[in-house]
């Protein structure tokens, strides 16, 4: 994560995708590079800022926000310091080669789906809730593979950066075991720090294979949402629901697909996280030191859910 580069070094959109940037996102690829030149220039003149200034990564940043340097400086420096608010999270285990990190993405609990060359849409993970033994894992260390993959994601997965990504909650297996073993105000930090601090949208969270009783009673509560939000959830006992979320040919055997088995791709995933050893190194050293932070800076935006050195306020959901 160097930031003296001689130029701006970035990877050329596929042309469906830079449409949908250019559309969504008000990208102008002529000033792109002006543009990631501009953020790194701010980040390095922030004094209380240690973080990574790869090309790629900023850019993130600024199709998260629309192309607003504004708003991201104010996601970029929230990265860093809604971090510090979740130490079970990020802390000295957030490593490839962390041996607890290494048995989960084994065991397959979290999946990241293969995508399409030619498909512009979001991209596609399967969370397998029911099959995360609660008796060697906590829901934090699942928490951390996930943030771990999430910013892999960020600085190669142009599907992510510019149309999103999607979440399906595979409910197959689940006790109550498992839901005794959440933490709701870990939950509710993380989903904070997802919506405030991270430059990737969710664009949906689909459970399946839930109990049909579930599905009645989560359907009539569905009712009740603000429509931004219900139309991103859905729940389904169907089986068969995964093949309106994700093709046949990009789902493993398992989930009645073509694109070979789980095994496959965890094994990809673990070879994917290894190719990333250096920099979640690095971002051990990555942060915020509040004592050098400069207290007139106009970015902190008073309706965030952290104050400024990271601490909790009350959630509020507008």
């Amino acid at each position: 994560c160097s930031a003296a580069m001689s130029a701006v070094q970035i990877r050329p959109l596929r042309p469906a995708l830079q449409a949908i940037a250019i559309a969504e996102l008000n990208e102008v690829p002529h000033r792109v590079a002006e543009d990631i030149a501009a953020l790194r220039d701010w980040v390095l003149k922030q004094p209380h800022l240690r973080a990574c200034t790869d090309d790629q990564f900023l850019l993130a940043f600024l199709r998260g926000t629309k192309f607003s340097l504004e708003r991201a400086k104010q996601k970029f420096d929230r990265f860093y310091t809604l971090q510090a608010s979740i130490p079970e999270v990020f802390n000295e285990q957030r490593l490839a080669t962390d041996p607890l990190v290494l048995d989960i993405i084994r065991s397959g609990i979290l999946l990241r789906m293969p995508q399409d060359e030619e498909d512009a849409g979001p991209c596609v993970s399967i969370i397998r809730a029911g099959c995360y033994d609660t008796t060697r894992f906590k829901f934090q260390d699942i928490i951390r593979v996930g943030s771990m993959f999430g910013e892999i994601m960020m600085f190669e997965d142009e599907n992510a950066t510019v149309s999103g990504y999607v979440e399906v909650m595979d409910m197959k297996g689940v006790t109550g075991t498992h839901l005794f073993a959440l933490q709701p105000e870990l939950l509710r930090k993380f989903s904070a720090y997802a919506d405030e601090a991270m430059p990737t949208r969710q664009k949906g969270i689909h459970f399946i294979n839930v109990p049909p009783a579930f599905e009645a009673g989560f359907n009539t509560l569905r009712s009740f949402f603000p429509a931004k939000i219900k139309n991103r959830i859905s729940v389904s006992s169907d089986p068969d629901a995964i093949f309106s979320i994700v093709s046949r040919d990009c789902l493993p055997l398992e989930y009645g697909g073509t694109f070979g088995i789980m095994e496959d791709i965890s094994r990809a995933m673990e070879e994917k996280l290894a190719s990333y050893e250096s920099y979640f190194l690095a971002s051990q050293q990555f942060g915020t030191n509040e004592k050098l932070r400069d207290l007139s800076n106009p970015l902190q935006d008073k309706r965030s859910t952290f104050g400024a050195v990271g601490s909790f306020r009350k959630l509020e959901i507008d």
